[in-house]
């Protein structure tokens, strides 16, 4: 016979199971959190599903060919790039940033965007006040946008509203404001945000609406709440930079209708988010003469070239533990990069402070930048300057060895329409760049600190 299914317990704050009922949680410290989730149902061999049998699913083969889901441009094509080429009808977006990043403003200019582009848009706010944001669209010139504006937490209310009203596109600001009045959580705990989560989403599927979700982000930089979310959308894209930065990056991570890891670049004004067209330009807008520390890295970031310049700082330390601080950078793989040096070129770094910058408040995670990453560095120690003219690309071995990148030809390109007119490459680089682009190819790290900078 059957085991008929028993409770599990679940904290509210961090989803930690546990087998009983205590008073607090062992994985998070926090007290009163632990809630009872009863089974959805008697599983699979219980007589209640025996005697309700579901209907057949249709099935297809895989060399059935559909066409591609039609898709409504924004006007903004940062936007539009990002979602992979525009908004699809019935998808669900999780939106997460940093609170004060400028979440609610993208997507109020987003909203009217699309609105304006013919689509009915609904902007529902957990957050603020009706009053605060017609404010906020007053002040981006979006009062005249035809968007409908609502302010409620309760779920049941907001699905009554999106059911009357049947928009093309309703934003959620925010999805750790929502509650179920069906769970006994309180606002924001996993419980609530995987109940609410999962109504909207079964919305947005099942009426053809779109449906945008705004997600806080931890002080670890994930979006709070259970992680099942992430699952649970098409895209999720994470809105970045430093409040302090004028530069805003909206960076896809996840993707069912388009190419992830794409990017769109927008600066902060005083009249909202502005789209940059060209974001290697603008990362390398501020850079002066040559100077120590400075490398020219050309990286892929989607399917959209980018250039930025990697800054180095060596100096002797007084600490018995030198400092390592990285910003941008893989801190793991900038440790790597240092011991490569140091084991196969003999160039040592013990007892020099290290920091290391990506100037933009880009962050760049691709192994293309390790040689770009090292010049840096040994830029910076031996006080040499790069060329002014000059980038690089390629990912070092631990044998110290250069190994070829993706997309070297893009690269090459992107670079020589800025003016550059050199590059630094592994050999077995097959591209071999425009004709105002001289490409020098070397075999290992050796060899490019024998070129570069002579002995070390």
């Amino acid at each position: 016979m059957a085991k008929s299914p028993t409770s599990a317990f679940t904290c509210s704050a961090c989803g930690a199971a546990h087998k009983k009922w205590s008073g607090k949680c062992d994985a998070c410290g926090e007290w009163n959190s632990i809630v009872e989730e009863k089974p959805l149902s008697a599983g699979p061999g219980s007589k209640s599903l025996g005697a309700h049998k579901g209907k057949r699913i249709a099935l297809s083969s895989l060399a059935h060919e559909e066409a591609p889901p039609p898709r409504t441009l924004s006007g903004m094509p940062e936007l539009d790039r990002v979602l992979g080429g525009g908004l699809v009808a019935a998808s669900a977006i999780l939106v997460g940033g940093d609170p004060g990043i400028g979440k609610s403003t993208l997507l109020l200019q987003a909203a009217a965007s699309f609105a304006r582009s013919g689509l009915k848009s609904m902007y529902i706010s957990g957050e603020e006040a009706s009053a605060q944001v017609r404010m906020r669209a007053q002040r981006l010139g979006l009062a005249d946008a035809p968007v409908m504006l609502g302010a409620e937490t309760n779920l049941r209310d907001i699905l009554t509203t999106l059911e009357a009203e049947s928009p093309d596109l309703v934003i959620i600001d925010s999805i750790q404001t929502m509650w179920a009045d069906m769970v006994e959580a309180a606002p924001g705990s996993v419980s609530q945000v995987r109940t609410c989560a999962h109504e909207l989403v079964t919305f947005a599927k099942t009426r053809g609406t779109a449906v945008v979700l705004v997600g806080h982000v931890t002080k670890e930089g994930q979006i709070a709440g259970p992680r099942v979310v992430e699952h649970m959308v098409d895209t999720v894209l994470y809105f970045e930079g430093e409040r302090g930065h004028q530069f805003r990056i909206l960076r896809a991570v996840k993707n069912r209708f388009g190419p992830a890891s794409e990017i769109g670049v927008f600066e902060m004004t005083g009249g909202g988010l502005s789209e940059v067209a060209n974001p290697s330009a603008l990362f390398l807008s501020e850079r002066a003469q040559p100077q120590p520390g400075s490398a020219v890295f050309a990286g892929i970031e989607g399917t959209r070239p980018v250039l930025t310049e990697i800054q180095a700082l060596v100096a002797p330390s007084t600490l018995s533990s030198p400092r390592r601080t990285v910003v941008g950078l893989d801190s793991g793989r900038v440790s790597t990069i240092l011991a490569v040096l140091e084991s196969r070129c003999g160039i040592p770094f013990t007892g020099l402070d290290v920091f290391l910058n990506v100037a933009g408040g880009m962050r760049v995670l691709e192994p293309a930048a390790d040689l770009a990453l090292a010049a840096a560095l040994l830029s910076a120690r031996e006080d040499v300057a790069l060329p002014r003219e000059m980038v690089i690309f390629g990912e070092i071995s631990l044998s110290g060895a250069l190994r070829p990148v993706g997309q070297a030809e893009n690269r090459l390109k992107e670079a020589e329409k800025l003016g550059f007119s050199r590059a630094i490459a592994p050999d077995g680089t097959k591209a071999e760049g425009g004709p105002g682009m001289g490409i020098t190819k070397l075999p290992d790290l050796v060899t490019f600190v024998g070129d570069m900078f002579g002995a070390g």
